[in-house]
C-alpha cells in the first residue's frame, strides 16, 4: 500500500506502484508538499490550502481480492474512542468563521456492496453478551429538521443513513443507545455549523468489546469492535460502570413509561369515540369516569415531576415521572464522573414513584378497562382495545 502526493492531489496504489488511483475526494486541486500516515489517518500538507486529513484509512489497508470477490464486505473497524465531541458552553463560532473539522465522533464502520442490495441493509451493534445495543437499516425513515427549531437550519448535521447502493459506504455510530422515541431534544450551545446534533437521550455505552453485524439479504457479516475511553478521563472503571448502570435503568424506565403513555393515549382516543356514540346514561357516565381516571394518570405531556432533584411523590403521573427520570438521566450523563450520593438517592426515590405509577397503570388496564368493556358490550358498542 503506497501513497503519493502530486501537484494536484493524492494517489494510492494497492500493487506496489504499478497502478494508481485518486484519493482526492472533496479536497481541492492543490500542490501536496508533505504526507504522513499518523495511526489510522492520512495527513497531507498543501501549498496554500492548509492541512487535510483522511480519517480512518483502515479500509484501504484491507482492500484486496477477498473484498472485491464477494457480494458484500464488512471491514474490520479501528478502535473507537468514547469522547465528548464538543464541550463548549459559550456562544458557538459563527458559520462563516474559518475552522478545522473535528474527526468523526464515534465508531467508524465501513462496508462495501458489489451491487445494489435487493432488500434492506441492516447494521447492528451487539455487546459482549450478545444483546442488541443499536440497529439501523437502509429502510429506516429519514427524519427531517424539527419544524419548531428556533435557530437557523444550517446548524443541523444531516442525518446519518445506511445505504443499500453499490459501492463503499461509511457509517459513524455515536456510541449511544437509541434516542427515546418521541422525546424530542434541542440543539446544544456547543454547536458547529452544519455539524450539530441534538442532545442524545440514549446513554453512552461502556468502553469494552462489541460486535458489528452487517446483514445484506441472506448474507450476515460480523467484525469485532473495541471501544476505549477518552484517555483524559481519570474516573475509574467501577465509577463509570455505576454511572452506566444507573443511566441504563433510567433509560429503560423512560422507554417503558413512553410506551405506556402512547398506549394510554390510544385508549383515550377510543373512549372519546365511544362517548360520541353512546346514548345510555349509564355507559356515558362509565366512560366519563374512566376518562377522568385516565386523565389523572396521564398528566400533562412533558410535565415536570414535583419532586425535582430530590424525588417525586406517590401521586405522580406517567408524564410527570417520565420527565423527572429524564432530568436525573441528564444529570447522570452530563460528565464522565462517579454519580454523587444525593443523585443516587434521588434516582432510587424516582424509580419508586415509577413503580407506583406503573402499578396504577396496570390496575387501569387490567381491572378498569375490562369492567368498562363489559358495559360497552351490554350497550351494543365496540369494546376498547388496549393496543391498535
Amino acid at each position: 500500500l503506497l501513497y503519493a502526493g502530486s501537484e494536484r492531489e493524492v494517489y494510492v496504489s494497492f500493487d506496489d506502484g504499478d497502478r494508481w488511483q485518486s484519493l482526492r475526494i472533496n479536497m481541492g486541486a492543490s500542490s501536496v508538499r508533505d504526507l504522513i500516515v499518523k495511526d489510522d489517518d492520512l495527513v497531507v500538507a498543501t501549498h496554500g490550502r492548509g492541512f487535510w486529513i483522511l480519517d480512518d484509512i483502515t479500509p484501504l489497508r484491507q482492500i484486496g481480492p477477498a473484498v472485491t470477490g464477494g457480494a458484500a464486505h464488512l471491514f474490520a473497524p479501528a478502535a473507537a474512542t468514547r469522547v465528548r465531541w464538543n464541550m463548549n458552553t459559550d456562544t458557538p463560532l459563527p458559520a462563516d468563521e474559518p475552522a478545522g473539522e473535528n474527526p468523526p465522533d464515534g465508531a467508524v464502520i465501513d462496508y462495501w456492496l458489489k451491487s445494489d442490495a435487493v432488500g434492506p441493509v441492516t447494521l447492528e451493534i451487539l455487546d459482549a453478551s450478545g444483546a442488541l445495543v443499536r440497529r439501523v437499516a437502509s429502510t429506516d425513515p429519514v427524519e427531517g429538521i424539527d419544524p419548531n427549531l428556533t435557530v437557523p437550519t444550517y446548524w443541523v448535521r444531516p442525518p446519518r443513513v445506511i445505504s443499500a447502493r453499490a459501492g463503499l459506504h461509511r457509517f459513524v455510530w455515536d456510541l449511544h443507545y437509541p434516542q427515546v422515541p418521541g422525546s424530542g431534544s434541542g440543539l446544544p450551545i456547543s454547536a458547529i455549523a452544519h455539524g450539530t446534533v441534538p442532545r442524545p437521550t440514549g446513554p453512552w455505552i461502556m468502553p469494552g468489546d462489541y460486535t458489528v453485524r452487517l446483514t445484506v439479504g441472506q448474507q450476515r457479516l460480523t467484525q469485532p469492535l473495541h471501544v476505549r475511553m477518552d484517555p483524559r478521563v481519570t474516573t475509574p472503571a467501577a465509577g463509570l460502570q455505576q454511572q452506566f448502570a444507573l443511566s441504563k435503568e433510567l433509560y429503560d424506565d423512560i422507554l417503558g413509561l413512553q410506551t405506556a403513555l402512547e398506549q394510554l393515549r390510544t385508549i383515550r382516543d377510543q373512549v372519546k369515540d365511544r362517548q360520541g356514540r353512546a346514548q345510555q346514561n349509564v355507559v356515558t357516565e362509565a366512560l366519563a369516569a374512566f376518562d377522568r381516571k385516565a386523565d389523572a394518570l396521564e398528566g400533562a405531556a412533558g410535565g415536570f415531576g414535583r419532586g425535582g432533584f430530590g424525588g417525586v411523590g406517590a401521586g405522580e403521573t406517567l408524564g410527570g415521572v417520565s420527565r423527572s427520570l429524564s432530568q436525573s438521566f441528564g444529570r447522570l450523563q452530563a460528565a464522565d464522573v462517579i454519580p454523587v450520593p444525593r443523585l443516587v438517592d434521588a434516582v432510587a426515590a424516582q424509580r419508586q414513584s415509577r413503580d407506583d405509577v406503573i402499578s396504577r397503570w396496570r390496575a387501569l388496564l387490567e381491572a378498569d378497562l375490562p369492567a368498562l368493556n363489559r358495559q360497552l358490550r351490554q350497550a351494543g358498542l365496540p369494546e376498547i382495545a388496549a393496543t391498535r
